[in-house]
């Protein structure tokens, strides 16, 4: 319980360092193997032949990402648990005081390697599941990985949360509802996300997808997720465009394993900068930059970065849009809109939470109340 008190309050930090500076990456993604030991079908971040990167490379990328200021760095792939070395990689982005996530097929787990995982202080770990039973589409089944399940949820001290997709290169949606009611019987969280093309935009769900789609998004969606986002991804899953901004290359990066920093891993080559040359100037441009391929996106990661710059520029017209339509939000939402948003005290409460969650925030020249309001 300790453990997880700790990292929720890191977690508030992470979120208040971001209402407060629009200056830093908020969430990276870099590659330390593009190798995996599946073949999923739908899948385009892979191979089965490279090497791990180098941990000296690896290390000297966390460094970087630490000097820019970056508050959650996750490892992805690939799969990340093929690289040798990557419980000093976790334990170097905890030492800079970053949050620490991986994103794993689950395969390669077991009890001795969630204890090394424990060891090194993981914060998060999303795990990915397609199915009840493995086919030609995907191996990544309950079936297969529901004992690794039993041993996060009996061992694992790091958050877990367990991801589903839909589309229509899974044949049986209903699968997918499964998934998440396993995950939640066993006290882990759950999320659902939308098969996209070769560019990373959106592949609209066939008839049937979409019932599934909504009672687990309506079962598993949190406060800051983006099924809460102003229906961003009921919109997707219905073939419809979305009107946001993009900050991809500055909020959120994604690094490959050449080092080169990219819009997000369906986008590579914007900027294709290595990331040892990567500056705060670099960060602002690209955040600024208008992508084309924003409206049909898939990739809730980048959302979820951008709805946290949304509540920082428009806080009263994000959090409204936030409420379900039935108008019955959380009570946490009802209070932290009344807090910092409609309250006539709402700058005392800012200037608190900045001091508490924030160390020295008070002395940083992007900080001020006005910012929220």
């Amino acid at each position: 319980m300790l453990t997880t008190a700790k990292r929720r309050w890191r977690e508030a930090t992470m979120v208040a360092r971001g209402l407060q500076s629009g200056r830093h990456p908020v969430l990276a993604q870099i590659v330390p193997i593009r190798r995996c030991n599946l073949a999923c079908v739908y899948c385009n971040e892979f191979d089965d032949h490279s090497a791990p990167v180098p941990l000296d490379a690896m290390l000297e990328r966390i460094d970087h990402l630490a000097r820019l200021g970056t508050s959650r760095i996750e490892l992805s792939g690939g799969e990340p648990l093929l690289h040798p070395d990557l419980d000093a990689i976790i334990q170097r982005i905890r030492r800079h005081g970053a949050l620490a996530g991986l994103i794993t097929n689950g395969y390669l787990l077991s009890e001795k390697r969630i204890a090394r995982l424990n060891e090194a202080r993981l914060d998060h770990l999303q795990i990915s599941i397609d199915n009840v039973v493995p086919d030609d589409t995907s191996k990544k089944s309950l079936k297969v990985l529901d004992r690794k399940l039993q041993m996060l949820a009996r061992h694992a001290s790091f958050g877990v949360n367990v991801n589903s997709v839909l589309g229509a290169e899974l044949r049986i949606p209903e699968d997918a509802l499964t998934i998440a009611r396993r995950a939640r019987e066993l006290g882990l969280t759950a999320t659902v996300g939308l098969i996209h093309d070769a560019g990373g935009t959106l592949v609209p769900l066939p008839p049937g997808h979409y019932r599934v789609y909504d009672e687990i998004a309506r079962m598993t969606a949190p406060f800051y997720t983006v099924q809460n986002q102003n229906d961003f991804q009921r919109h997707l899953a219905l073939g419809q465009p979305n009107d946001w901004h993009c900050s991809a290359g500055g909020r959120y990066l994604y690094i490959c394993e050449d080092g080169l920093v990219h819009w997000c891993s369906q986008q590579r080559g914007h900027p294709g900068i290595p990331l040892a040359d990567y500056t705060p100037a670099d960060v602002e441009r690209e955040a600024a930059t208008p992508k084309t391929c924003a409206p049909l996106c898939t990739v809730s990661c980048v959302h979820r970065v951008a709805l946290l710059d949304r509540l920082r520029t428009r806080p009263l017209d994000t959090i409204e849009a936030m409420v379900p339509p039935d108008g019955r939000a959380p009570a946490s939402v009802r209070v932290l809109r009344w807090m910092f948003v409609t309250s006539r005290h709402r700058d005392r409460f800012r200037r608190l939470a900045a001091r508490l969650l924030v160390p020295g925030a008070r002395s940083r020249p992007d900080v001020s109340s006005t910012r929220l309001s």
